[in-house]
C-alpha cells in the first residue's frame, strides 16, 4: 500500500471477466462488467463511459468570471457554472473548450492557459476525464447554444463567485474546482 500519493501505486487488485454493453446513445454508454473484486469475491460493476469534458474560467478585463446559468435536468435544478461541455470524439480538449466558450457564452479568447487536467470528477461510476482552462482577452461573438440549452450569461467578480460557492449557490464540480484552483494560484 502506498504511503504517499507520489509513491508507486500497488497493482490493480480487480480482474475483469466479462464486459457487456447495456446502453448507448450519442453522449454516454453504459457497460456492465463481471469482475473479481479486490477482496476476491465475484460481482458486477457498472461503468458509464463519456467523452472528455471541458470547462473555461473566462475572465473579463474587469476580472469578472463569465458564468452560464441553465436548468440541469438530471438534478432538477438551476445551475450557475463555467461555460463547459463535452469534447467530440477525437477532439482535442482545448479545441472543445474554445468551441464551448463561443457557443455558450458568446466569446472567443486571445489568451488560453491550461488550469488543470485531466480530472476524474466522478471516478467511482464514470471513466470521463475533464480539463479546465483560463481564457483572457475576450471578444464577443454570437452565441450558438445546443438546441437543448436555454442559457443565461452573467459576469460576476471572482471574489463574489467564490462566495457563491461558500453559500451553496454554485455546486457544479468543474466550476468549483476551476474557481478554487484559480484562486489558489493567484495567492501563489
Amino acid at each position: 500500500m502506498p504511503s504517499h500519493p507520489r509513491t508507486r501505486p500497488p497493482a490493480n487488485p480487480w480482474r475483469t471477466l466479462t464486459t457487456r454493453q447495456v446502453y448507448d446513445n450519442p453522449w454516454i454508454s453504459v457497460r456492465e462488467d463481471g469482475v473479481v473484486r479486490s477482496d476476491g469475491s465475484s460481482g458486477v460493476y457498472g461503468v458509464v463511459s463519456m467523452g472528455a469534458a471541458v470547462g473555461v474560467v473566462a475572465l473579463t478585463e474587469d476580472d469578472e468570471v463569465v458564468l452560464v446559468g441553465q436548468w440541469r435536468y438530471a438534478l432538477d435544478e438551476y445551475s450557475w457554472e463555467l461555460p463547459e461541455g463535452g469534447a467530440d470524439a477525437g477532439e482535442v480538449p482545448r479545441t472543445a473548450a474554445e468551441r464551448e466558450l463561443a457557443e455558450e457564452a458568446g466569446y472567443v479568447a486571445e489568451d488560453w492557459t491550461e488550469l488543470v487536467g485531466p480530472l476524474a470528477v466522478s471516478n467511482s461510476v464514470t471513466d470521463q476525464r475533464s480539463w479546465l482552462y483560463v481564457a483572457r482577452g475576450l471578444e464577443e461573438v454570437a452565441v450558438a447554444p445546443d438546441p437543448t440549452e436555454a442559457l443565461e450569461v452573467a459576469h460576476v467578480p471572482v471574489d463574489e463567485a467564490l462566495e457563491l460557492i461558500d453559500e451553496g449557490l454554485i455546486t457544479d464540480a468543474l466550476t468549483v474546482i476551476g474557481l478554487l484552483t484559480l484562486e489558489r494560484r493567484r495567492r501563489g
